[in-house]
């Protein structure tokens, strides 16, 4: 699979993996289906025998179509399906490594859709890292790095935003949690977190995050909020050499380019009102340290964005939730969210490039 660019057009269907079939993901989109709540020109893709026997377990009125990759039929209560096959039979809550490939078959699926100009952007609903690598794959650390790979870039920034930010050009934060988070760093232990900030690393995922913010946001010039490492962003070197000797020289290079950034902030008082007026975005060091706020904040209403590929992807912003999974009381509003947003950002990202 090579890089490719993708082609936003209205008239190009929003594609969604099923992810994990054993978590909620397949019902997450069969229940948008039933409640009518699913965008038009949306296309699942999975296997569509599961996806009928998960709506008949759920009693939801939905009518699971095949078809082909590309086609995206319409109805009432239809979901559309481009099939992908399991590997083996599944049960709501019970893990299967043997159904690894077959959650990586969905996202090379999608992934080659928005490549070929046959899909606008791409979502995914939650996948279970741990079956991944049980399933043969023990290098899987998420769907944000296999993304990057399989596109073929350099870097990506992982970023979650708050219902209430997607829509507007500027986050207005009124306690609410209108909020955009931007990662340093994805899914490493905290132990390997420090080693991996270094000057190239800060520079490289501020300029890609500022440079979506731009094209796939609107904003014209962006401002982002950048955390320290260490409490207190190091405290002068007394907590920690970090920012002096790393994140500050490289937010002071970024400054020099005319960029507009702030910090390095104490994260204990960044996610603030007063600190964030203003701030279009907020990067974060490491995975809990921007988006443990963003969660408590807008959790279940957010969506995740991949920065930096050549394509649109959105995803929820929680897991597989074995716990739920077969018994129709998972909330699907995440799944809506990313769903609107994915289209939203195709459309701006073609603005952009016309």
């Amino acid at each position: 699979m090579v890089a490719g660019t993708s082609r936003a057009d209205s008239a190009l269907p929003v594609v969604v993996t099923t992810g994990e079939p054993a978590g909620i993901g397949p019902e997450l989109t069969l229940m948008l289906a039933a409640r009518g709540l699913l965008p038009p020109n949306t296309v699942a893709i999975g296997d569509p025998q599961m996806l009928r026997q998960r709506a008949i377990a759920l009693g939801l009125d939905v009518t699971v179509v095949e078809c082909s990759v590309g086609e995206c039929p319409s109805g009432d209560n239809a979901l559309p399906v481009w099939s992908v096959a399991l590997n083996a039979p599944t049960s709501p809550g019970v893990l299967n490594p043997a159904n690894a490939d077959y959650v990586l078959a969905t996202l090379a699926m999608a992934v080659d859709a928005c490549q070929r100009g046959l899909a606008a952007a791409m979502v995914t609903a939650p996948l279970h890292k741990g079956v991944i690598i049980d399933g043969g794959h023990p290098g899987f650390t998420g769907h944000t790095e296999w993304l990057r790979d399989a596109c073929g870039v350099d870097d990506v920034v992982m970023m979650l935003a708050t219902d209430a930010a997607l829509h507007a050009a500027s986050p207005s934060w009124q306690g609410s949690g209108d909020l955009r988070v931007a990662l340093v760093t994805t899914h490493l232990p905290l132990r390997n977190v420090a080693d991996a900030i270094t000057f190239e690393r800060v520079t490289r995922i501020s300029r890609l995050l500022e440079a979506d913010l731009h094209c796939q946001f609107g904003i014209a010039k962006p401002r982002i909020a950048v955390c320290g490492l260490n409490p207190h962003a190091g405290e002068d070197g007394h907590l920690g050499h970090e920012e002096l000797d790393i994140i500050i020289p490289a937010l002071d290079a970024l400054r020099a380019e005319g960029r507009d950034i702030l910090g390095p902030l104490p994260a204990d008082t960044l996610f603030t009102p007063r600190h964030l007026a203003g701030v279009d975005a907020v990067l974060a060091m490491y995975h809990d340290q921007g988006l443990a706020v963003l969660k408590y904040a807008g959790f279940g209403q957010a969506a995740n964005i991949t920065l930096g590929l050549p394509l649109v992807r959105t995803s929820v912003d929680h897991g597989t939730a074995l716990d739920l999974a077969g018994k129709g009381v998972a909330d699907p509003g995440s799944l809506k969210v990313a769903i609107a947003l994915a289209r939203r950002l195709a459309t701006q990202r073609l603005s952009a490039t016309v």
